[in-house]
């Protein structure tokens, strides 16, 4: 009795993994084609890319002579020097100087009902010169001077009010960088899709634009403001909708930013991101858990049933089982990773698979629960 239960929840639990990584996640990896045509569009409405920064002088000083490079003809960068007691303040006085179309916000403190990144946003988006807001952190930097092109064309062009874009993270050797590099690209894979499926639920702040008019009409964070972050994914998630979002899907829309060094780093970081996903709409809850549970319930009874069963038929069938299943993941991936990013592949994704749902069920468990986490 016991093992026929396990025998439905393994094929249950397999079938649903194969809809998500043919279907849902395949929307990406085998029907998606970009055609959008951004670097030729005619349509050239002014930005205004907005920075929130916290002691981020080191960051900025690299940042802010690539962003005037960009192959834009109407185009303002604003940065909000929110409370830094580094030498960011004496940075930005200088850089403004030599470039015009460089502003600032100073924050000196943050009342205590709100969070202090939403605070930032929401006062430098206020003076923002122009409608179309493009976001970034002060540790991303794009990878190609077509960056606001790429970005902003659903909105300049296809009248949306949200673009989502990819931010990447360097790449670099040791264990820890493959993973968040892994994670990362599971992230795009799941948001991008659903997206495309005209069904959006999140975007990540290093690399999202929308309308500031909108923003401004919806009340900038109403409802968010006493939530510790989610000023990207839970904003998008309250009110991106099918009709007016798109995605931008392309190797020279993304940004790259310097991920963590330690595991202790990136524990708090990512305890930070699960937090806000309890906020998210019960809907979406439910079609990000779905693949979660279903994941988790794949690897438990294929792992309970080859240690108990005694016939090394059912085994067999087991074992070919997950190498279908390892095979086909490693397709919508690689096929996934090369449109966002152009390039690299991802080799030993059946590993990086385990690894993935270990610290998913722990950390994730570990973020729902918490109420401390903080941006800075």
């Amino acid at each position: 009795m016991i093992i026929d239960l396990l025998w439905l929840i393994f094929g249950a639990a397999t079938f649903i993994q194969i809809i998500y990584f043919l279907f849902i996640y395949g929307k990406l990896s085998y029907f998606y084609h970009d055609q959008s045509g951004a670097t030729a569009d005619q349509n050239q409405e002014g930005v205004s890319i907005v920075i929130a920064a916290h002691n981020e002088v080191h960051n900025l000083r690299k940042l802010i002579p690539l962003l005037f490079e960009q192959n834009y003809p109407a185009f303002e960068v604003l940065i909000i020097n929110d409370r830094s007691y580094d030498d960011t303040r004496l940075l930005l006085e200088q850089m403004m100087k030599e470039y015009p179309m460089l502003r600032t916000v100073t924050i000196e403190y943050t009342p205590e009902h709100v969070t202090a990144k939403k605070y930032a946003l929401t006062l430098g988006i206020k003076v923002a010169k122009y409608d179309i807001l493009l976001l970034t952190d002060a540790d991303c930097l794009p990878v190609s001077e077509n960056w606001i092109r790429r970005m902003t064309h659903p909105i300049r062009n296809a009248e949306k009010t949200f673009s989502l874009g990819y931010g990447g993270y360097d790449r670099a050797k040791g264990f820890l960088n493959a993973l968040i590099q892994y994670e990362t690209w599971f992230t795009a894979i799941q948001y991008f899709s659903f997206a495309l499926w005209n069904a959006p639920y999140m975007g990540v702040g290093r690399n999202l634009a929308y309308r500031r008019k909108y923003f401004m009409d919806q009340k900038a964070f109403k409802n968010l403001w006493q939530i510790l972050g989610g000023d990207d994914d839970l904003y998008v998630n309250r009110h991106a909708k099918k009709n007016n979002t798109a995605v931008v899907i392309h190797p020279e829309g993304i940004t790259r930013s310097i991920p963590k060094k330690t595991f202790k780093e990136y524990y708090i970081q990512k305890t930070r991101h699960y937090q806000a996903g309890k906020y998210y709409k019960a809907t979406d809850k439910a079609k990000i858990g779905l693949y979660a549970i279903s994941h988790l319930f794949f690897w438990a009874t294929s792992i309970v049933l080859i240690s108990i069963t005694q016939k090394w038929e059912p085994i067999v069938v087991i074992v070919s089982i997950i190498l279908t299943r390892a095979l086909l993941q490693f397709s919508t991936f690689n096929r996934a990773i090369k449109k966002i990013e152009g390039q690299k592949k991802v080799l030993w994704t059946m590993f990086f698979d385990l690894m993935y749902l270990s610290y998913f069920w722990i950390i994730g468990a570990k973020g729902y629960l918490s109420k401390t986490v903080r941006w800075k």
